[in-house]
């Protein structure tokens, strides 16, 4: 029951909008033109992070649910890693050293 995230590019992680903001608020105050375009880009860019939250993984479930999935994949881990304990001390994985 894992889940796979997938791998965000730069690109994808970059979702501030001040910047947006910073330069619209510069285009007002010099009454420039570039106004509605810079408003243009802004509305891309909050519908760019609407889709990017729509697409992530789980956000289908509920919340008990997302904290199921946690304590499943936590006691997976814990489980996990038990075993590599009892297995590395086994020492059927002592290698001898080339001289």
């Amino acid at each position: 029951m894992a889940v796979v995230q997938p791998k965000l590019d730069k690109d994808d992680e970059d979702c501030s909008l001040l910047p947006l903001v910073h330069d619209i608020i510069k285009c007002m105050d010099r009454d420039s033109q570039d106004v509605h375009q810079e408003l243009a880009k802004l509305k891309a860019k909050i519908q760019e992070a609407r889709e990017q939250i729509t697409n992530m993984p789980g956000i289908d479930c509920s919340p008990p649910e997302q904290q199921q999935q946690l304590a499943t994949l936590q006691e997976q881990v814990r489980t996990k890693n038990q075993l590599l304990q009892k297995y590395k001390t086994l020492c059927m994985f002592d290698v001898p050293k080339a001289s």
